[in-house]
C-alpha cells in the first residue's frame, strides 16, 4: 500500500492495500481503512474507527478523537464513515459517547466542506452537503439528501428531515421538517418546500405539489400544528412523503421550525 515515509501508522491499524496514506498523517490503534480511500496529508485518526471505500480526506482533518462532552469518561466508543465521502480541510469528527449510543456515524456520498464539525453521537445520512463551518452539536440526526448552509449551527439533539435545505448562518434550535426550505435571518423560519432540490433528484411533480400545499398549511395557514395536520389530511392528496412529514412532526420532542 502507498504509505508516505513521514506518516505514522500504528502496527494494529488495518489499512487496505489500495488505500493511500499521505505525508505526515497519524493513524492510531483501532483504525480500519478500506479500499481506495485516500488521506492526502496531515490527517489524524484515532480508533475505534471504521472507514469505508473510496473516501478522500483533505489535509488537517481529525477523525475519531474523544468527545468534547464533559460527561465523557473514556468509555469505548467508535466512529463509522461509509463510502465515497469527501471530507475537506480542518473537518473535525468526534467519536460517540455512552449517553448517545457509543457511535458517531456518517453514511455514503456526503460532502463535508472545510471546518465542518461533527460532534459526538451525530448521525448523518447519505448524499448530504454540509457547507463551510457547519456545526452539528452532539446527538444531531441528519437525514438523506440534506443541505446545511455555511456557518449554520445545529443545537444538540435536533433532527433534520431528509431532502431539507437550511440556509447559511442559521441557528437551528428545533427540528427541521423534511422536504422544507428553512433559514434564520434572526429567528428560524420555514419558507415552504425544497422544490428545486427535489426536482433535481427526480421527485415527481405531484408529490412536490402535495408537499408544497402541506407546508403552506403548516407555515402560512394561520393554524396551530394540530389544526394544520388535520387540514393536511383533509385537503392534501395522500402520499408517502406527506405521511413522512406528518410522522416527523408528531414524533418531534423539541418542536419543529415553522
Amino acid at each position: 500500500m502507498p504509505i508516505h515515509p513521514t506518516a505514522i501508522v500504528h502496527a494494529t491499524a488495518n489499512i487496505a492495500d489500495s488505500a493511500d496514506i499521505g505525508p505526515f498523517c497519524v493513524i492510531e490503534a483501532g483504525v480500519e481503512i478500506s479500499a481506495r480511500t485516500r488521506l492526502m496529508a496531515n490527517v489524524f485518526m484515532e480508533g475505534p474507527t471504521w472507514i469505508g471505500e473510496d473516501n478522500i480526506f483533505f489535509p488537517y482533518t481529525t477523525v475519531g478523537v474523544a468527545s468534547q462532552d464533559l460527561k465523557y469518561r473514556g468509555e469505548r466508543a467508535e466512529t463509522r464513515i461509509g463510502h465515497r465521502n469527501r471530507i475537506r480541510e480542518f473537518v473535525t469528527i468526534h467519536r460517540g459517547t455512552e449517553g448517545g449510543g457509543l457511535v458517531t456515524r456518517i453514511g455514503d456520498d456526503n460532502l463535508l466542506m472545510a471546518y465542518t464539525h461533527v460532534a459526538h453521537d451525530v448521525h448523518i445520512g447519505n448524499h448530504c452537503v454540509l457547507a463551510n463551518g457547519a456545526t452539528c452539536g452532539g446527538h444531531v440526526v441528519i437525514g438523506d439528501w440534506v443541505t446545511v448552509g455555511a456557518f449554520t449551527g445545529l443545537h444538540q439533539f435536533c433532527r433534520v428531515g431528509r431532502h431539507a435545505i437550511i440556509g447559511g448562518y442559521s441557528v437551528i434550535t428545533q427540528d427541521v421538517m423534511p422536504f422544507s426550505n428553512t433559514t434564520t435571518p434572526r429567528e428560524a423560519k420555514s419558507y415552504g418546500a425544497n422544490s428545486i432540490g427535489m426536482e433535481r433528484r427526480g421527485v415527481p411533480a405531484e408529490i412536490i405539489d402535495a408537499l408544497n400545499k402541506a407546508l403552506r398549511l403548516l407555515t402560512r395557514g394561520g393554524l396551530n400544528t394540530t389544526q394544520a395536520i388535520e387540514r393536511i389530511r383533509e385537503e392534501v392528496p395522500p402520499c408517502a412523503e406527506v405521511d413522512e412529514l406528518i410522522a416527523f412532526i408528531q414524533s418531534s420532542e423539541r418542536g419543529v421550525i415553522k
